[in-house]
């Protein structure tokens, strides 16, 4: 158990650096104002509208980079900041979310994984640490087998987790290359301001990166352990 903890200690390390320079990013480059004057929300409808999607709404929802993209409702909803505020990362967050609905538009295949997997993981997220550590506890309280059995089981469901976060990548890195594209063939932002929201979406993707990698580092740890008692 101690080098779950130590494994788990370096990726919260890791993670709170990354997210701590996301939110600094944003924070600078929300100082960025946009030179044609336009809103988040603007932003958005704006794409959604140059590529062919009118059956998608643009909300405002609570919260900070509370940023999504809903398939089932089809909703972009953006962060209050985002939603009203006229600046680099504000486009940037608000194109790449459009950018999502383009992919739900044009059926992009790793958008579509992802939304089939997502009852299933929602339910396997829920269970597997507690088979995971029921597991081992029952290998050493009550039966080797049974302990092991159950262990498996939810190194499985921790499993499709895994998964889960490794097909996110390609669905997040598409999405921040359509907004990027779409930004700059449209003529929205100057130099500066493309940078800014490059920039933006480049550490904003790296936390799908951080969260992937640490989710894989602790499911060997668990295949480990059930490999070593086996």
């Amino acid at each position: 158990m101690i080098g779950y903890y130590i494994i788990a200690g370096l990726l919260f390390v890791v993670s709170l650096y990354v997210s701590n320079k996301l939110k600094s990013k944003f924070k600078h480059y929300s100082k960025i104002h946009l030179q044609n004057g336009m809103s988040g929300r603007e932003i958005a409808e704006k794409m959604l509208q140059d590529n062919g999607i009118y059956d998608v709404k643009v909300i405002s929802t609570p919260g900070m980079l509370t940023d999504h993209y809903n398939p089932s409702k089809k909703t972009i909803n953006l962060s209050e900041a985002v939603y009203t505020q006229r600046n680099a990362a504000a486009a940037a967050v608000a194109a790449h979310e459009c950018g999502h609905a383009v992919q739900h538009a044009k059926a992009y295949s790793w958008l579509q994984m992802r939304s089939q997997l997502v009852p299933v993981v929602s339910v396997a997220s829920k269970f597997s640490q507690w088979a995971i550590f029921g597991g081992l506890i029952l290998m050493t309280m009550v039966s080797v087998g049974i302990g092991q059995t159950v262990l498996l089981v939810g190194i499985i469901m921790y499993a499709m987790g895994t998964l889960f976060s490794f097909i996110t990548l390609p669905v997040e890195y598409d999405a921040s290359k359509r907004a990027l594209v779409w930004l700059e063939t449209g003529n929205m932002l100057n130099s500066q301001e493309h940078k800014a929201a490059e920039d933006s979406l480049k550490w904003a993707a790296r936390t799908y990166v951080v969260a992937a990698i640490g989710s894989l580092a602790t499911l060997l740890y668990f295949v480990s352990i059930y490999l070593g008692r086996n």
